[in-house]
Order: structure tokens, then C-alpha cells, then sequence
């Protein structure tokens, strides 16, 4: 089975930047779409970004577009989520996915079919 893996979060300040990494092992990670959602207590899981199989499509939510980077290395079975100017309310557990049978990087979690365990993101203001 695909398993990911998620590492990069703790704590941060607001304004500080951060990079969040997940590591596939298993499966055909290059033919997968990839995607980051996020999840904060008392709320639903929030789509984050996405990125096609070979990296030229990319996918944001609207409330990070311009301080967040989605990016991926095949070539190393990693997804990478670089996010910037943080702010209290990024505050939540990331998860990465992946999508077996998405040409687009969609931001419905139902699409994908593998997760990660989370890494948790804290910051403070």
C-alpha cells in the first residue's frame, strides 16, 4: 500500500514562513496527484493546495493563494507545501494525500485515496 508521511510542522510566530513535507513510499508516486488539506479543531477538513502528476498544474485555496507554494519531487516521492506570512488561523493538522485516477489537482477530498497521518502546525500570535 501507499503510505505518506508528514513532517515539517510545530511552532511557529505569525509572519514566520514554513515548509511542510510529505514522503510517499509504495505505489507509483509520479502518476498520482498530490494534495494538502487541513483540518482545525471544531471545523470540516479544508482543502489547501493540490499539484498534478508531473507538477505543472497546481491547485490553491482561495485564502492561500500568493503565500502558499505547492511543489513536488518525483524524483525523491515528495510533496512539499511552502507557506509563508502565517497567521493564527493557519493553525491546524496538515494531511497529504494522494489521488490515484486525478489528471487535475482537484480540492474535494473524496478524490484521493491515500492520507497521511498529519503534522501539526501551530501559530502564535
Amino acid at each position: 500500500q501507499v503510505q505518506l508521511v508528514e513532517s515539517g510542522g510545530g511552532l511557529v510566530q505569525a509572519g514566520d514562513s514554513l515548509r511542510l513535507s510529505c514522503a510517499a513510499s509504495g505505489g507509483f508516486f509520479s502518476t498520482y496527484a498530490m494534495g494538502w488539506f487541513r483540518q482545525a479543531p471544531g471545523k470540516e477538513r479544508q482543502f489547501v493546495a493540490a499539484i498534478n502528476r508531473n507538477g505543472d498544474t497546481t491547485n490553491y485555496a482561495d485564502s492561500l493563494k500568493g503565500r502558499s507554494t505547492i511543489s513536488r519531487d518525483n524524483a525523491k516521492n515528495t510533496v512539499y507545501l511552502q507557506m509563508n506570512s502565517l497567521k493564527p488561523d493557519d493553525t491546524a493538522i496538515y494531511y497529504c494525500a494522494a489521488a490515484r485516477s486525478l489528471l487535475y489537482p482537484r480540492g474535494s477530498y473524496a478524490h484521493y485515496d491515500y492520507w497521511g497521518q498529519g503534522t501539526q502546525l501551530t501559530v502564535s500570535s
